[in-house]
């Protein structure tokens, strides 16, 4: 596997990743995994090195994903609220589709001083979601699509804080009416 370079390590990890959003970390086996990928557990630490390792990777593969799609959706926007509602609807239409995802525990995996603990890494795809947000808000205010008075950065996390919230209330299955509601309130902030 390790041979067929990063294309077959990121196959791989995208196959194991709903596992671990399913189970969390500590409830995925490496049984588990290794059968997923279907190969021996020498082949599993050759190119992964520890189910720890694998995690992480898997964690920071989601997020790079994520952040890349709402950096789409972003910069080829030519309003910034109807991109906006875009990436929050999608978000909201993605946790409601499949409460479960990202119901494992994200900090369980411990840190053994390998590397940036999984804490650690959420916070830095909080930050590059926040500052893919504050960038489309800037060029938004740039054009004259968002009011002079708005700061883009507080706007972004704001933002940002939201959609961690529309995670929390789309496993919580709070209904839609709830989220439309919350939906519009976050929306009237870009005005």
């Amino acid at each position: 596997m390790g041979r067929n370079g990063d294309c077959d390590v990121d196959r791989s990890v995208d196959r194991a990743m709903d596992l671990f959003w399913r189970r969390g970390y500590t409830g995925t086996s490496l049984q588990d995994l290794l059968d997923v990928l279907s190969i021996g557990s020498l082949g599993f630490y050759a190119a992964f090195g520890s189910k720890e390792q694998f995690y992480l990777r898997a964690l920071e593969r989601c997020s790079a994903l994520q952040v890349e799609d709402l950096v789409k959706i972003l910069e080829h926007a030519a309003e910034i609220r109807p991109a906006v509602r875009q990436v929050l609807v999608a978000m909201i239409e993605a946790d409601r589709a499949d409460p479960s995802r990202g119901s494992g525990e994200a900090g369980e995996a411990g840190g053994d001083g390998a590397g940036p603990s999984v804490a650690e890494r959420a916070v830095a795809a909080l930050c590059r979601v926040e500052s893919a947000l504050a960038g489309a808000l800037d060029r938004a205010k740039s054009r004259g699509d968002l009011p002079s008075g708005k700061d883009p950065v507080e706007l972004a996390r704001f933002l940002t804080t939201f959609v961690q919230g529309l995670r929390v209330v789309g496993r919580a299955r709070l209904g839609r009416s709830f989220v439309e509601d919350a939906l519009a309130v976050a929306m009237r902030a870009l005005d």
